[in-house]
């Protein structure tokens, strides 16, 4: 079954000659279906992957007579995991400059070697698209509100790729999320230089995954670990850029008690999350319900954002007395503050509303959360 995909809209929007669109996000979350569903309406294009040993060879040439040569009367180029190119960067910004009528587009399921490589090269030169696993957004296109809360309990369990939410089977899913985890989930960061142990890094996203919707010492994870706290950074600046985890500060503005230099960390999938741990348990046999919830209700937020284009700054809100908001949305000069409860309310911290008079409150639980989602 195949689910519609808002970027899709988007990807066709954006191409065009003379610019790159590079379309970043996970492993199997959807990024070739895309380019396939694109691609439906071309009848003249050039499709390549990164990971074809022959192309790595016989691409990066930075030559515009090769170049030419190798694209030939094509109009379109599209490459497939981007990352594994050498001189990427550079290649591109000779065939935009030189080769005006060829559209590009290019994926990748990592940015540590591809925004290093494309960045300054194609400087005004490209649009960014981001993809994550499947929006309730893009669910709604395909069942009702019904279906929706139903298939609730299985979204905070199992997740949201592609496979996961198209299989009907709970065993299928759990394995399918095993290999993910085994396969997938660390092959970028172990093919980047000098990372070699796998083992660190998986007990690193162990830790992580019980302390969802906590704030994080780099120092005492490093203690944990064994290892130095500038290797603990460096894995975690990693595993943001292969779109494992995504990192949120805290917001500080006119309180010197207010926690602004720590960090908070989700993953991009809870079923990534509840893999690592090997609970798939229901959630009335779960003593994580709201580290689920929260960590579901951030992601799905966070793809509404992208598929609305509701630019934001995000962070969460904490004092040292212990006062604090899950979610603050800064946009417009706006500030907008959110509170993540599974089965309960809660009201506005006072100190919040005295510190950020015109700021707003919502707390957002089972009989709302559509909304903020979707």
């Amino acid at each position: 079954m195949y689910i519609p995909q808002l970027p899709l809209e988007q990807l066709r929007a954006l191409v065009s000659p003379g610019k790159v669109v590079v379309i970043y996000g996970p492993r199997r979350i959807g990024k070739t279906t895309l380019l396939k569903k694109y691609l439906e309406g071309e009848d003249n294009y050039l499709l390549a992957t990164g990971e074809d040993i022959f192309f790595q060879r016989d691409f990066p040439s930075r030559s515009v007579d090769q170049l030419k040569s190798f694209i030939g009367n094509k109009t379109l180029l599209v490459i497939d995991e981007a990352q594994f190119i050498p001189d990427i960067g550079l290649n591109l910004k000779l065939i935009v400059d030189h080769i005006p009528h060829v559209r590009v587009i290019v994926t990748g399921s990592s940015t540590f070697d591809l925004i290093k490589q494309i960045g300054e090269p194609l400087t005004g030169r490209k649009h960014v698209i981001q993809m994550f696993p499947i929006s309730q957004m893009e669910l709604n296109l395909v069942e009702n509100q019904i279906q929706t809360k139903a298939n609730l309990e299985s979204r905070l369990i199992f997740g949201s790729y592609p496979e996961v939410i198209t299989s009907s089977d709970l065993n299928t899913k759990k394995e399918y999320l095993h290999e993910l985890v085994s396969s997938y989930l660390l092959k970028d960061i172990l093919a980047y230089e000098g990372i070699l142990k796998s083992k660190k890094i998986v007990d690193l996203l162990i830790l992580l995954a019980f302390q969802v919707g906590k704030e994080i010492s780099h120092q005492e994870l490093a203690t944990q670990l064994s290892m130095s706290k500038s290797t603990i950074e460096k894995y975690l600046d990693l595993l943001e850029k292969v779109f494992v985890i995504f990192n949120i500060r805290g917001f500080s503005r006119n309180l010197r008690k207010e926690v602004s230099k720590t960090s908070r960390y989700y993953f991009y999938d809870n079923g990534i999350r509840n893999a690592l741990i090997n609970n798939f348990n229901a959630l009335s046999q779960r003593d994580d319900v709201g580290a689920l919830w929260e960590n579901y209700l951030v992601m799905e937020r966070l793809k509404k954002q992208q598929h609305v284009r509701l630019w934001s700054h995000n962070f969460f809100w904490r004092t040292y007395d212990q006062k604090e908001l899950d979610w603050v949305e800064e946009r417009e000069g706006k500030l907008f503050g959110y509170e993540f409860k599974w089965n309960a309310t809660a009201k506005a911290p006072a100190l919040w509303l005295e510190t950020y008079p015109n700021a707003s409150f919502e707390c957002i639980n089972q009989s709302n959360y559509l909304s903020f989602i979707a």
